[in-house]
């Protein structure tokens, strides 16, 4: 009986009901602590991330080491407390840091070297051009610390003060001359020392020509037989006319923004430079900019940014980031499908370019660059630069050139002139054939308008450029004009005793549809690409930054290179290119922007000729 009690005790429903719920309890307090563990896996993983991404952050991320953002880097770690990292797609400019090892870049006349290599050119090339013979264009773009600045002519042009107010016009505001003019000069040491216009203090050396070849003497005299007036400095008060070219060479070496801005900045604690690395998309919460992805030797990796990224890859790299990044015109986005962050239809549009074509003429006098570029001279001239930078190697031999208007009425210079003693054939990838100089001209303010697209959504893949070279009449009008005045130039007295037969565009070609098809086949890039991520008005559809360089629609991200140019400068775009980034960094760091009122600029006496 007592054991059937027990029996019953031990099954009945309550001794059952006691366990059960024993093991109800022991489940749900397990799952309670569980429930625990997991709140604080989820929050130490959550603060492990914060702490990996700040110990992975910066106040700054900067997307591309060229001309601008060299100079951003330098100007933001000027400030200690702020935290840079500087990204670059390319190789550094220095080999076991010595510039000679690296000479191709450093030596001022070696540059078509770069030209021709993709080793630290992106190696861009067009859409065929309809109204060029369809011509496939090549545009060479740096890839390498200093960016173009490492590979182009040193050709130091500012551009008219009249580029400026226009960009004011344009929606630009606080970026006219008076506000621009002290920017260039903060940036430059002329060696002719400081003036109204030219900097004495800043990073960027200037120098002018040494070798006083006795063409260049030629040209200027002739320039002046053709009534045109000589010009002390074509970046000061008088733009118009020709004279001696500023050139970014110092003691012999090519001086890049890697040179005067990069490298002096450096060993700061507070900037971090990273190179071989491709960002491949900017980092967004919502519409707040946090970073970027990008590629560092086959591994994806982060960054992030607590304050700002901003991109400097240029005119086409930064729309081409945005567009990979869901900024852009958005049916073209989704077309590819790219999530849209942003509706911004001028990303990629409004692409301008300098169009030129060489003049060409034979010289009867053995005195051009010609006897220099065989292999035993070539030998000889790089020796004594590696030995002591001096030498034919120590200059890019263009210091001569200058600026005219192309009819009446034009209120200053339309058309840019670049005289070389030498002979160059097909961007220098052609080996010159004779004794021979030629001017590098072009108009300057050309009304083709083109833009460029994403091919894919790979970031590897380079973007279809479509610049849509010599789609207007008045674009024809002033390449032929171009060719007849620079005749007209040759044909002088000054020249007479080196001139042979015309080479380029020849004897043969006279009547104006004969130098429209030439102009077709020959006229290239002047490698100033721009205005693909225009300055303007919020208000404004076609624009793609404020007056701040900030992106409009999104935050915490800005865009600091040529691409923001509202529209082209009348001149070579290095030199704007580094004022835009100098006036920058004031408006990053919240300074008030610098300007000088009521600096004198020259204007023609008259409209009514063209000269």
């Amino acid at each position: 009986m007592s054991y059937l009690m027990k029996g019953v005790k031990w099954y009945s429903p309550a001794s059952q009901m006691y366990k059960v719920t024993g093991s109800l309890f022991k489940a749900s307090t397990l799952k309670s602590i569980w429930g625990i563990n997991k709140q604080q896996l989820k929050s130490s993983r959550a603060s492990s991330q914060r702490s990996s991404e700040k110990a992975n952050s910066y106040n700054y991320v900067i997307v591309g080491a060229g001309s601008a953002g060299c100079v951003l880097a330098n100007r933001l770690t000027e400030d200690p407390l702020n935290t840079v990292l500087l990204l670059e797609a390319g190789p550094k400019d220095t080999r076991l840091g010595s510039k000679r090892l690296m000479w191709k870049i450093h030596m001022p006349a070696a540059l078509t070297y770069n030209l021709c290599d993709d080793k630290y050119n992106w190696y861009y090339h067009t859409t065929s051009q309809k109204h060029m013979d369809n011509r496939i264009m090549y545009w060479p773009r740096g890839r390498v610390w200093g960016g173009s600045s490492s590979l182009n002519a040193m050709v130091y042009i500012r551009g008219h003060a009249e580029d400026y107010n226009r960009w004011s016009r344009e929606g630009a505001t606080g970026w006219d001359y008076e506000h621009c003019l002290p920017y260039f000069k903060k940036a430059q040491t002329h060696e002719l020392g400081p003036d109204q216009y030219r900097g004495g203090n800043g990073p960027l050396h200037v120098s002018r020509g040494k070798t006083n070849h006795p063409l260049h003497q030629a040209f200027l005299e002739a320039t002046q037989q053709a009534g045109y007036p000589f010009t002390d400095d074509m970046n000061g008060y008088q733009q118009e006319g020709f004279g001696w070219m500023d050139m970014t060479v110092h003691q012999g070496k090519s001086w890049s923004t890697a040179s005067a801005y990069l490298r002096p900045a450096i060993s700061r604690p507070n900037l971090s430079v990273a190179e071989k690395t491709l960002v491949t998309k900017i980092l967004f919460q919502g519409t707040k900019c946090i970073g970027v992805e990008y590629v560092k030797n086959g591994q994806r990796k982060k960054v992030f940014a607590n304050k700002e990224v901003i991109l400097s890859g240029g005119a086409i790299n930064s729309p081409q980031l945005l567009m990979l990044s869901g900024i852009g015109n958005a049916d073209d986005l989704k077309k590819l499908g790219i999530p849209v962050v942003c509706h911004l239809p001028g990303v990629g549009q409004n692409l301008q370019d300098h169009l030129e074509v060489y003049v060409q003429q034979k010289c009867t006098k053995p005195i051009t660059l010609y006897s220099a570029q065989k292999p035993l001279k070539m030998v000889r001239i790089g020796l004594e630069w590696l030995w002591k930078f001096t030498g034919e190697g120590a200059t890019a031999h263009l210091e001569s050139g200058g600026f005219i208007r192309s009819e009446p009425g034009v209120p200053h210079p339309d058309i840019q002139f670049h005289f070389l003693p030498s002979q160059v054939i097909d961007h220098g990838r052609v080996a010159s054939t004779m004794e021979a100089y030629q001017v590098h001209v072009g108009p300057m303010r050309s009304t083709s308008v083109g833009w460029l697209k994403l091919k894919s959504t790979d970031p590897n893949d380079h973007p279809i450029i479509e610049p849509n070279y010599l789609s207007t009449e008045r674009d024809i009008w002033e390449f032929r004009q171009c060719v007849k005045l620079t005749r007209e130039i040759f044909a002088q007295k000054a020249l007479e005793k080196f001139c042979g037969p015309e080479i380029q565009p020849g004897s043969h070609v006279q009547s104006d549809r004969e130098i429209d098809a030439f102009i077709r086949q020959k006229a290239d890039s002047a490698y100033h690409p721009s205005c693909t991520c225009r300055m303007g008005q919020p208000s404004d559809s076609t624009a793609v930054v404020d007056p701040q360089t900030k992106v409009i629609g999104v935050e915490n991200l800005r865009v600091v290179d040529a691409s923001i140019m509202p529209s082209v400068v009348s001149g070579n775009l290095n030199a704007p290119t580094i004022m835009i980034a100098e006036k920058a960094a004031d408006i990053i760091k919240g300074l008030p922007s610098l300007q000088e009122k009521n600096v004198p600029v020259y204007k023609p006496k008259t409209l009514e000729t063209q000269r």
